[in-house]
């Protein structure tokens, strides 16, 4: 999602003085009925007569001919039409789920997330706590309010019932919070067995919040079904949408049928099969989907389409569709060439895109549904003023492109670790933007300047370093500052200094491995850091419980340097003056500022040349390296002198030199003289 670039690059561009990069930025119908067709989601008979679910249809029950990616526990097919003067879906679905957890089943809880946006409900209590991602809600209005309501639901072989559905709060027990409800069954499915929800429906979208809503004749359905929860690790997970959360669910299958007014561009989640007119100026488009978790369309009668493209991928070709904004349509070459150059290096580094399609959206101006993924689907973020040199696009797009390795294929769970979907992509986004766009250009590289986004990152895990740890629950950061922070800039920070304790190699070896492994599964954080462990032969404990589990921060300082004359005591004859013949017994005094212990490079560099190399445990607060008896002095001392330690949290203190050098505050100041005059030029212009 986009929250990333939001923390992290606008108070980069603020650093130097870019102050213009900132300033940018019918009637209800009946519900249709749900698709009859054969589902192919599951690879398994239901035994006969199970109780709870023998009146499934045969065709449910279909095989698919070719072999599934993922365990396909669910099968949804969807009926919707969408009303686009009332922003309201009204619809059907048909919910088949395999009982693969190994017990019994006797309820089963359903996501609503479009029930947090509602005055009492714990998203928008957080919103306001925490600070939203995307609205402040000085006031409430109604064009804030969103729901999802099931009007009725049938369990196949059970009857109705609707009337047992009730409204849950696992989290924090808030009664006026409505994004779980559970149903009890009157007979529990057995495992290995089959059943068979079906439901009618109707979401009201408001306007976009967290990746989802409308905003004027656009908008993106995210989130917009009942869905169920996963059952995982012995119980059911089916977290309440909370502000700082995302999503989890099971893999399978989906069919969908989006009826639309006819003047309606789409875009949506699997392959479009067909697209048919209809006699009351409507549309209805169908789309299936493989070994997918989610179903996620938008629609704008003003999108402009690219749909030309395609990557040849290791699985096979990938046609790609774009849907820009009409002011942004001169953006959409460099929109498709950073998401081809993506798909390449995630392919090679990584693993294949098993998929058929991809869809990138540029979204609404001003509508917070920029920077978002789905299955398949992407939304990007740009503005009609958009140089070459500002990175914005490139950065989310990769960005989000990345999801569908980290949140659509290796599917963690999002609610208890975020940072396995968005810190793991934040790192893989530096390490393919870095090849893409060079180490320090891949953020900024305008006017002279230029700017990283390995920096970036580490700018945005210090501006909260020690207030959580990486491995919580996204719901219980301190604010959304920190959850940003650490979510992203940390994780991403964390393994990029990983790199420097394994070797870069042996880290691109093991991200391979875990993709590989876990793909279409739900692994666990334990999965991801056992992974790094077995494929680089490490005991890795000491840094994981520091890095990822704890809350200690990196803060290593030279804090002093001294040489003087080993015979300090005799009479010179050039008194004041060095004397080439003179032996200096020099030290170099290192302390250990924070809590975080890691061993460190030292590099000492004399005046004459010389350099010297040592090595520091950290152990102790202090230590002293020396003597070093030489004809010269030491000029200056770097602590991790080959940059491979990312989560510093002052870079300053990590050098030192004996002698100033104005070199740098000059250019910073001439820098700032630039920008600030310019800055006072445009205003003028503009008349402010």
């Amino acid at each position: 999602m986009k929250m990333r670039w939001m923390i992290l690059f606008f108070p980069a561009v603020s650093m130097i003085g870019l102050s213009l990069a900132v300033m940018q930025h019918a009637a209800k119908a009946a519900p249709p009925q749900a698709p009859t067709s054969a589902v192919k989601a599951f690879t398994a008979p239901m035994a006969a007569n199970s109780p709870g679910a023998a009146a499934i249809p045969d065709t449910v029950l279909a095989i698919n001919s070719d072999k599934p990616m993922s365990e396909r526990v669910v099968h949804y097919e969807i009926g919707a039409k969408y009303d686009a003067v009332k922003h309201v879906v009204d619809a059907t679905e048909v919910l088949t789920y395999h009982n693969v957890t190994g017990q019994a089943l006797d309820h089963f809880p359903f996501h609503l997330y479009q029930n947090a946006f509602q005055q009492k409900a714990t998203w928008v209590n957080e919103a306001k706590l925490m600070g939203s991602r995307d609205t402040n809600y000085a006031k409430w209005e109604d064009k804030d309010y969103g729901s999802e309501e099931i009007k009725s639901i049938e369990v196949v072989g059970q009857g109705d019932l609707t009337a047992q559905l009730h409204y849950i709060a696992p989290d924090d027990g808030n009664k006026d919070d409505k994004t779980v409800i559970d149903l009890p069954l009157s007979k529990p499915i057995a495992p290995g067995e089959y059943v068979q929800f079906k439901m009618t429906f109707q979401t009201k979208f408001p306007q976009t919040q967290a990746r989802s809503g409308y905003r004027r004749d656009f908008v993106l359905g995210g989130q917009w079904f009942p869905k169920v929860g996963v059952f995982w690790h012995g119980a059911w997970n089916c977290h309440q949408y909370h502000n700082t959360t995302e999503f989890f669910a099971d893999f399978g299958v989906y069919d969908v049928k989006l009826t639309v007014p006819q003047n309606e561009v789409m875009g949506a989640s699997g392959v479009k099969v067909s697209e048919v007119n209809n006699a009351d100026s409507t549309k209805t488009l169908t789309y299936h989907g493989d070994d997918i978790h989610d179903f996620a369309w938008t629609a704008s009668p003003r999108y402009k389409v690219k749909d030309d493209g395609v990557f040849q991928g290791q699985m096979g070709p990938v046609a790609i569709r774009i849907l820009m904004q009409p002011a942004h349509w001169s953006q959409v070459e460099r929109h498709e060439k950073i998401l081809r150059e993506s798909l390449d290096h995630f392919e090679r580094w990584y693993g294949p895109y098993p998929y058929k399609t991809l869809t990138l959206v540029d979204p609404e101006p001003d509508s917070a549904a920029g920077g978002m993924e789905y299955p398949t689907f992407i939304t990007g973020e740009t503005s009609w003023f958009m140089p070459e040199g500002l990175k914005e696009p490139e950065i989310v797009v990769e960005h989000e492109f990345g999801h569908q390795y980290w949140y659509g294929m290796v599917a963690t769970n999002e609610f208890e670790d975020a940072w396995m979907d968005e810190g793991i992509n934040s790192y893989t986004e530096v390490k393919v933007l870095d090849s893409i766009l060079g180490k320090d250009t891949s953020v900024l590289n305008l006017a002279g300047a230029t700017f990283g986004e390995r920096e970036q990152q580490r700018l945005g895990y210090i501006s909260a370093a020690d207030l959580d740890p990486i491995a919580k629950n996204a719901y219980d950061y301190y604010s959304s500052n920190s959850y940003g922070g650490i979510t992203y800039g940390k994780t991403a920070s964390v393994l990029l200094t990983l790199e420097g304790i394994v070797g870069e190699d042996t880290m691109a070896k093991a991200m391979h491995v875990y993709f590989m492994k876990y793909r279409f599964t739900h692994p666990s954080k334990e999965d991801f850091l056992k992974t790094i462990e077995e494929v680089s032969g490490k005991d890795l404990r000491w840094y994981f419980n520091q890095a990822v589990y704890g809350t200690q921060v990196m803060d290593y300082k030279v804090a002093r340097i001294e040489s003087l004359p080993v015979n300090w005591y005799e009479e010179k004859k050039n008194a004041g003056k060095d004397d080439k013949d003179t032996v200096y017994r020099s030290y170099v005094w290192l302390q250990r500022k924070g809590d975080f212990v890691m061993p460190v490079d030292v590099e000492i560099k004399f005046e004459n040349g010389d350099k010297a190399r040592e090595h520091w445990d950290g152990v102790s607060r202090w230590t002293r390296l020396g003597p070093y008896d030489k004809k010269t002095k030491v000029a200056s001392a770097e602590i991790d002198p080959d940059h491979r330690v990312q989560i510093y949290r002052n870079e300053f203190d990590k050098s030192y030199t004996a002698e100033g050098n104005g070199k740098a505050a000059h250019k910073v100041a001439n820098y700032w003289l630039f920008a600030t005059q310019w800055v006072s030029q445009a205003l003028a212009w503009w008349g402010v």
